[in-house]
């Protein structure tokens, strides 16, 4: 039986219909997939991007730490510096001030006498030189020559041995140092130098350790003394 014009017409545009209707369904079904694949690749690019900022940062982060502990140490070591400088200083003044005092011992003629005595008597026993010049400041002559005697009869009842002993009346010590002797022997090659000031120098470089105990207490840093 065949179809009329109407017939046809009508399949036909039922036939347009459908397939209009499966091209749109296939259109959205492909903007649903496109959209899809887009949010996954945003959210891939936002996360990957999100990671490479949080590096950044904590890079940063770590780097104005760092910079904060090297502050820090500085700081902590300029002020221990400080301190150490200051407690130089400090020992310093005390030394200064023991120099100055030494002043106060020959205004004593007879303590310092028997300094003299002392000190002669000791180089002599450090020298062990058969000949030895002493010299002493100008304005000591006369306190170095009477305790002579009593420094070489020392010398011989320790050693059991006999000593020239000259006292120098040409050259002297300066007179600007506080007092003492030097004792030279082998025409000067060697020289043991008994003044206040070198006595006080040594006996100081002996101390400084017990000195900055008593003024600043032990150091509990410190695991062995001098």
């Amino acid at each position: 039986m065949a179809l009329s014009d109407a017939d046809v017409a009508k399949q036909i545009k039922h036939m347009m219909a459908f397939i209009e209707q499966e091209a749109n369904e296939k259109a959205e079904e492909i903007d649903a997939k496109a959209e899809e694949e887009f949010n996954i690749e945003k959210g891939r690019l936002v996360q990957q991007q999100r990671i490479k900022i949080m590096e950044y940062y904590e890079r940063k982060e770590k780097q104005v730490e760092l910079q904060k502990k090297i502050q820090q140490s500085n700081m902590l070591n300029a002020a221990r510096l400080k301190v150490l400088k200051a407690r130089e200083d400090h020992v310093s003044t005390v030394l200064e001030e023991s120099k100055r005092r030494l002043a106060d011992i020959i205004k004593d003629s007879g303590k310092y006498k028997r300094l003299l005595h002392a000190l002669i008597t000791q180089g002599l026993l450090q020298l062990l030189e058969l000949n030895v010049l002493v010299r002493c400041r100008q304005a000591d002559l006369a306190l170095v020559e009477e305790v002579i005697p009593q420094a070489k009869s020392q010398y011989t009842e320790k050693t059991g041995k006999e000593i020239n002993i000259k006292l120098d009346q040409e050259s002297f010590l300066a007179a600007t140092i506080c007092g003492g002797v030097d004792l030279l022997a082998q025409r000067g090659r060697i020289k043991v130098s008994n003044t206040l000031e070198s006595r006080l120098e040594m006996i100081a470089g002996q101390m400084v350790p017990e000195i900055r105990t008593s003024l600043f207490g032990r150091n509990v840093n410190r695991r062995f003394t001098d």
